[in-house]
């Protein structure tokens, strides 16, 4: 143990010896693992955030659809109970029907996207509510023409948020419907999968029924309802057993008659696809540990070369070749030890850097970045291995040099 330790001290003292062309050696080494943590720690960082605020718009949500044609495929009031009542794991069912309309006050005229929803409305809304509350189920039921707005639309065509209690006149299919406001959602926080542009449509939420009091319309069948699976529930396990239900009570079994889209299946696909990315981008900038370990193994023929009479004189003392090969190892694993962790440290503040220029560019992309205590584990090994295999030729060299002829050498 002594002498690895005095191979070490004379490593170091020989890097000490020739400080720039040590750090020029680490500079390559220094490059690929900064580069590596830097886009590692903001690749994850960012699949982070978008699994965040993802999750906030849809999380647990599952679509149910039918093609039928024939109309005898269709979800009935009774099939949506039925569901209600055999499948566990759903906090809610909820269909709706969007149209469009306008409406005017005194702000003005605006186009209105009015959404009629059912009575489970509220398990679905992402936001909450800031004032008021949403239609319940005996409302729901009645038909009764209430409404739910937006924050940012009631202070658009009002011009204040306290309009709980307001009466609407919108528009619709050449019919004028008032809706009376009975809640107003909190407005979504900004993020990157929210955009306003001008003259966007204010939008309204109402029950379905009323089309049925209003329009005379009838709703029991629907080509498509969403259900909402309950927190840590497998909305895998729940979409195959409401599948199953139908394909029974409709006698379609293996028909694929049903189809449905999972929002877990989209952020499953998504942080797939950004893993991918990470680590290809992660790849091409570790190509850079191979330069760098190349420009190891180059100094180090040179170190060689310099130090020739030094390595003749020491065999000529007795020293193995053993000895000579662990010396040349420790200063070329040294050498890359040191590069890997400035590159770390030079990794991690590059990545904060970098977050916080995005973050005061743009505040809607701001996140944090993320850095991962095994990738930090892994390039370290890495660099080490680097130092190890691109240092083996030179110390070999160094270690089978016949005495005789490295004492002939100037």
């Amino acid at each position: 143990m002594s002498q690895f330790f005095e191979y070490l001290k004379m490593a170091v003292s020989n890097i000490r010896a020739n400080k720039m062309r040590s750090f020029l050696t680490m500079l390559g080494i220094i490059i690929g693992i900064s580069s590596v943590i830097l886009i590692m720690s903001l690749g994850n960082g960012a699949r982070n955030i978008i699994t965040e605020q993802m999750s906030g718009i849809a999380s647990g949500q599952i679509a149910l659809y039918t093609y039928d044609d024939t109309g005898s495929y269709e979800i009935t009031k009774d099939d949506i109970a039925a569901i209600k009542e055999q499948v566990d794991g759903i906090r809610g069912i909820n269909s709706y029907m969007s149209i469009s309309g306008t409406t005017s006050t005194k702000k003005g005229e605006f186009q209105v996207q009015a959404s009629g929803q059912m009575a489970s409305y509220m398990i679905f809304s992402s936001t909450g509510i800031l004032k008021g509350r949403y239609f319940n189920e005996t409302e729901y039921l009645a038909g009764q023409p209430v409404c739910l707005i937006g924050e940012r639309d009631a202070v658009r065509i009002f011009g204040s948020t306290d309009v709980v209690g307001m009466n609407l006149d919108v528009m619709l299919w050449e019919k004028e419907v008032t809706f009376t406001i009975i809640g107003v959602e909190q407005a979504e926080k900004e993020s990157m999968f929210t955009f306003t542009y001008e003259n966007s449509p204010i939008y309204i939420y109402f029950p379905l029924t009323v089309l049925e009091q209003v329009y005379g319309m009838e709703f029991e069948t629907y080509y498509q309802i969403y259900l909402m699976a309950e927190d840590g529930a497998d909305t895998g396990t729940i979409t195959t057993q409401v599948v199953d239900l139908l394909e029974r009570r409709h006698q379609c079994i293996g028909e694929d008659i049903y189809q449905y889209e999972s929002f877990n299946d989209y952020m499953e696909t998504v942080n797939t696809v950004l893993n991918v990315v990470t680590m290809l981008i992660s790849l091409v900038a570790a190509i850079s540990l191979i330069v760098g370990g190349i420009g190891v193994m180059n100094i180090m023929l040179v170190s060689v070369t310099e130090r020739t009479r030094e390595i003749g004189i020491r065999k000529a003392l007795g020293a193995k070749t053993r000895s000579i090969l662990l010396q040349f190892l420790s200063e070329s694993a040294i050498i890359t030890m040191i590069g890997g962790l400035i590159g770390i440290i030079s990794g991690v503040a590059e990545a904060f850097l970098v977050a916080k220029i995005v973050a005061a560019v743009n505040p809607v992309f701001a996140f944090t970045p993320s850095v991962s205590v095994v990738t930090v584990v892994v390039t370290t090994v890495f660099s080490s291995a680097i130092g190890l295999f691109f240092g083996i030729y030179p110390a070999r060299k160094a270690a089978k040099m016949s005495p005789i002829e490295a004492l002939r050498r100037n």
